[in-house]
């Protein structure tokens, strides 16, 4: 495949973001020391980045031509299979670049291993030109990843790379019923999660994490777990189930594998919202009378691996 150009995907930093909502550097830097932080952490964070982001399109624009598109122009980006992917950034950028990126290979590069985990990011900016190499030359290695997919009863869709949740926008109560393996109920909680193998060292970890806080109070010598999914299953949890005369906490969690579904009905006549990978402005209305049906996509992402290491999970 002859590839025409290369789309790096980038995110504002946070003083980038800071500036916009303040207008000057000085004011964002008045802000942040008048409520006692570190404001010099952010002008670091935004020069590594900054020198991470000029050496890789130095040594990219070497390779192939090359352009900058930013995170929130993705959802409306179109890819062309003539692209190559180069994201740089945090681990969430490339879930959310990769619902858009049309199986194209994605080479993910960590701007800054002191501060990002980097669990879906293979490459630093010193090597992951063998990466692009590879890929330009067709031979390259990938891991398939399987998106969760949200289809409303209205013809919607929504894809999610780590993680679904179910929910209303406010601290209230989202009201639905749901419906796994062959049994239903009306519930109460703070909304549902349903993460992908991805996903799972995500937000569905901070799950586990209060579960095993919360179980070890009352539990001595309890050891920590944390999910474990395989490519082809989904786990879903609900958040903070209540019990009351008419919502019940019978269906708290369960796996999602191959036709496998879960289907919730709506029961908030406002504020109800699927929103996919953490993004909100990514989200689908869920009120009254919409029934979402979660399970597997056939559409998978091709994350580029770095053949001397190992895509962690």
């Amino acid at each position: 495949m002859t590839f025409e150009y290369a789309i790096i995907v980038k995110n504002k930093t946070r003083l980038e973001s800071l500036i916009e909502r303040y207008n000057t550097k000085s004011q964002a830097q008045f802000y942040i020391e008048r409520l006692g932080g570190n404001f010099q952490d952010y002008i670091l964070e935004d020069q590594i980045f900054k020198e991470s982001l000029n050496s890789l399109q130095t040594q990219l624009s070497k390779k192939i031509k090359n352009k900058i598109v930013e995170r929130e122009y993705i959802p409306s980006y179109i890819f062309s299979d003539k692209n190559l992917i180069v994201v740089i950034g945090q681990d969430g950028l490339v879930a959310n670049t990769a619902k858009y990126s049309k199986n194209l290979p994605i080479i993910a590069v960590n701007p800054d291993k002191e501060r990002f985990d980097g669990i879906l990011l293979p490459f630093e900016i010193a090597n992951f030109m063998n990466g692009v190499e590879n890929v330009v030359s067709g031979n390259y290695q990938s891991k398939s990843m399987r998106f969760a997919e949200a289809n409303l009863n209205d013809g919607q869709r929504l894809l999610a790379f780590n993680d679904l949740f179910i929910g209303t926008t406010s601290h209230a109560s989202a009201r639905y019923k749901i419906a796994y393996n062959k049994m239903a109920e009306e519930q109460s909680s703070s909304g549902l999660i349903v993460s992908t193998l991805a996903g799972s060292t995500g937000w569905l970890s901070s799950v586990f994490n209060m579960a095993y806080g919360v179980t070890g109070i009352f539990e001595k010598n309890l050891k920590l777990k944390q999910p474990k999914l395989k490519e082809n299953e989904l786990l879903f949890a609900v958040r903070e189930p209540f019990k009351s005369i008419r919502t019940q906490t019978n269906i708290t969690a369960g796996i999602l594998r191959n036709h496998n579904k879960l289907i919730i009905e709506s029961f908030m006549p406002t504020n109800g919202i699927i929103f996919s990978d953490g993004v909100e402005s990514d989200f689908l209305k869920f009120n009254s009378g919409v029934i979402a049906t979660i399970g597997i996509a056939k559409e998978t992402a091709n994350i580029v691996l770095n053949e001397s290491a190992t895509l962690k999970h």
